[in-house]
This record gives C-alpha cells, structure tokens and sequence, in this order.
C-alpha cells in the first residue's frame, strides 16, 4: 500500500515539473542557452574594473583598447557592457577577469598582465559584450609584437571595414591594442 502512495506522488510531480516546463515561453527557452559562453574560464561574477593586473611596477602587461559599434548602423554603442578573462601569466588558470562599462563614445579600454597560453596555441583574450538584448563572443590573440583576430571574428564584423583589424604600437612602452567589436 505505502509503495502505491510513493509511486502516486512520484507521478503527481513528475507531472506538474513537465507542465511548468510546458508553460515557459520558447522564446525564454531559447534566451536560456544563447548566452553560454563558447570559452573555457568565463566568470559572470568578475569585478567591475579596468586594471586587471597583479603588479602595476612588475611584469609584462598590455593594453587592449577599442570601441562597440552597432552592426547595423555603425555608430557607437553608449550602453555596452564589455567582460575580459584570460590565463594569468605561468599558469593554467583564468585569474584574470574584469568587467567595465564602456564610455557614451563606445570606448573601452583596460590594462592586464600579457597572458598565459594554452599548449600549441596563441596567448588569447576572451570577450564577451553585452548591449541590450545582444551578446557577443569573441577572442583576440596576441604575440608579443602583435595581435590577431581569428576567422569567426573577421567574418561577424566585416562591416567595420578600416576598422576591421587590431593594431598595436608601444605607448610608454607598453604594447597598446586597439581592437574594435560589433553587436
């Protein structure tokens, strides 16, 4: 008799967790995945700030500077949000994290130390820029002269033309990028 109570509540509730699923939206199904990041080390919790690095006297540290535009219109984007994360130096893990909000003209800009790299490949930095209802991923990869965008990120933002590519000049000594992004 107990193990017919037992088996009842189980089907009761199996029931009403498969309704609730039912009733949400396909549009909040789909919102509830789009935003997974395609990168390994993302933190949501990062802290608001734009010097990421351990030491502001010791190290090898870069500059990555730019600015969001709009896909469609190509005009700056006032309200995005703009987070950073990478391997910190000598190590495998993503201690480098910071988020900020960019300027009313678009611009970001944050200073960190330059990253570690994954075996076989290019020290990277990951982003991930939020505008509205808009979120986009992307990665810059770096060289110790250079930096380099891969082919995903080329194609999504072609229509930054001139705009395209990074650039990198030594301002104080320290490798300045200039990487642009559209959302």
């Amino acid at each position: 008799m107990e193990n017919m109570y037992a088996r009842r509540n189980f089907l009761k509730n199996a029931a009403l967790a498969s309704s609730g699923i039912l009733f949400l939206s396909s549009t909040t199904m789909v919102r509830a995945f789009e935003n997974q990041c395609p990168f390994e080390g993302y933190n949501p919790y990062s802290e608001d700030k734009t010097d990421s690095r351990v030491s502001s006297l010791f190290g090898n540290h870069v500059v990555i500077k730019g600015k969001v535009f709009d896909k469609m219109s190509l005009k700056e984007v006032s309200t995005a949000k703009v987070e950073v994360w990478h391997l910190s130096p000598n190590s495998t893990s993503y201690g480098h994290q910071a988020k900020m909000k960019v300027t009313p003209d678009g611009e970001f800009n944050f200073i960190t130390d330059f990253p570690n790299r994954e075996t076989g490949k290019f020290p990277k930095v990951y982003f991930k820029v939020t505008s509205n209802d808009k979120v986009y991923f992307t990665e810059l990869s770096l060289t110790a002269d250079n930096a380099f965008i891969n082919n995903k990120h080329f194609e999504e933002n072609l229509v930054l033309g001139k705009n395209l590519l990074p650039t990198n000049r030594l301002v104080d000594n320290v490798p300045t990028i200039t990487f642009n992004i559209a959302v």
